[in-house]
C-alpha cells in the first residue's frame, strides 16, 4: 500500500513539471520541408511554454506571493492530471477485485482497498485546490 501511495506521488511529480528544451538551430543537411518542420515544432513548444509561463504568473499575481502562486499552479496541474491516473487505476484495482479475486480472496480484497484509497486520492485532488483557495484567499475576496 505504501508502494502504490509512493508509485502515485512519483508518477504525479514527474508529470507536473513542465521543462521545455527548445533551440532554433538547423542543419545545412536538411531540406526545406523538414527545416520547415522543425521550426514550426519549435515555435509551439516555446509558445506551450511561454503560455505555461504566463499561467504561472497569473497564479503568483492572484495570490500575492510566489510561494502560494507557486503551490496554486501546482494544485492545478495535480487536478488536471489526477483524473486520468485514477481512472487507469479504479480499472485496474477492478480487474483485480472482480477478475483475478474470484478464486483468492486475499487478492479480491487488495484490489477492493486499492480501490479505496485511489478513490480517496482522486477527492483528495479535486477538493484540496479548493480548500487551499479557501484559507489562502478567503470566502469574501
Amino acid at each position: 500500500m505504501k508502494k502504490a501511495v509512493a508509485l502515485v506521488t512519483v508518477i504525479f511529480c514527474m508529470l507536473v513539471s513542465t521543462v521545455v528544451f527548445a533551440s532554433n538551430t538547423t542543419s545545412n543537411k536538411q531540406t526545406n520541408t523538414n527545416v520547415n518542420d522543425k521550426n514550426t515544432s519549435i515555435s509551439q513548444l516555446v509558445q506551450l511554454k511561454e503560455k505555461e509561463e504566463k499561467s504561472l504568473e497569473d497564479y503568483k499575481k492572484a495570490y500575492g506571493s510566489d510561494a502560494y502562486g507557486f503551490t496554486a499552479y501546482l494544485l492545478n496541474k495535480i487536478q488536471i492530471y489526477s483524473i486520468p491516473f485514477c481512472f487507469v487505476g479504479i480499472a485496474i484495482s477492478a480487474i483485480y477485485q472482480y477478475v483475478l479475486g474470484i478464486r483468492k480472496m486475499d487478492v479480491r480484497d487488495k484490489g477492493f482497498l486499492v480501490m479505496i484509497s485511489i478513490v480517496t486520492l482522486f477527492v483528495i485532488a479535486q477538493v484540496l485546490p479548493l480548500i487551499f483557495a479557501i484559507v489562502v484567499r478567503g470566502w469574501g475576496d
